[in-house]
């Protein structure tokens, strides 16, 4: 599987996920299911390349302040919907201007509390997908992924938030573990132009060095995150489909709708 993102200016980690492998020999079709960072300032050939891909809903993960400062450029045709994807210890995987304080005031904290960025990751993810508030954005999200087509769902990087989202949508495709962890890496090719220039940000930053260890952390991309929380789910419930029917809702008639819609 060669995971490619949508060449497009401004826009450094969306991809369509057609032509991922699914269940019975199928694969994901092209055009009905897109995942992506930040829509906002996008360049009018942009915004006309995507409104040209007939996309109809498009999810937003993010805060309302991170909505407020960087508000999507609207496609012609979509419906727009706000489902903030938070938890207890979210604000390290947003990018908003209170984030920053969120550094500066907490990244002592994370060494305390967690140790190190990486622990700290893992909670987070963790905790979006089993704390009570995000769950039900993740119960809304896959509905709306039966109910509706042309599907694109965004946080700021595409790479933590909209991550899972597409981690939970391809296991009830059928698509294998191996391969849902594939796209989730995809996103450390796809960012990694922008995060050689965070990194040499940081290092002319005036911050401690400790400070900035946490701050590189929290930017990276691992596979040990999402490993996380597919094995707590495995643990818990048996694995990502059984989580999805006992936390989220999902139904039997759900899954064969999703697959009749968006495999091929």
């Amino acid at each position: 599987m060669n995971v490619q993102r949508l060449k497009l200016r401004k826009l450094n980690n969306t991809r369509d996920l057609g032509g991922i492998p699914a269940a019975d020999g199928r694969t994901i079709a092209f055009g009905k299911l897109f995942r992506s960072g930040r829509l906002s300032h996008l360049p009018k050939a942009t915004k006309k390349a995507l409104e040209e891909k007939n996309i109809r809903t498009v999810v937003d993960l993010r805060t309302d302040t991170e909505r407020a400062e960087h508000p999507d450029t609207k496609l012609a045709g979509a419906e727009y919907i706000a489902l903030p994807l938070l938890c207890a210890p979210t604000g390290g995987i947003t990018a908003e201007r209170s984030s920053r304080l969120f550094y500066k005031a907490e990244g002592q904290r994370i060494k305390e509390h967690f140790g190190t960025a990486d622990n700290y990751m893992k909670h987070t993810y963790l905790g979006i997908a089993f704390d009570e508030k995000p769950k039900k954005s993740l119960k809304e999200f896959l509905r709306l992924a039966v109910e509706r087509d042309g599907l694109l769902w965004h946080c700021t990087g595409g790479k933590d938030r909209a991550g899972i989202c597409a981690m939970l949508l391809e296991s009830l495709l059928g698509v294998k573990e191996e391969e849902v962890l594939e796209d989730y890496l995809a996103s450390r090719r796809f960012c990694r132009r922008k995060f050689v220039f965070n990194r040499l940000a940081l290092a002319i930053a005036p911050l401690t060095l400790k400070f900035k260890k946490v701050l590189i952390g929290l930017m990276r991309i691992k596979r040990e995150y999402l490993e996380a929380v597919i094995s707590e789910m495995k643990a818990n419930y048996g694995g990502v489909v059984e989580y999805c029917r006992k936390e989220l809702g999902v139904t039997d008639a759900d899954i064969a709708a999703l697959r009749e819609k968006y495999l091929v």
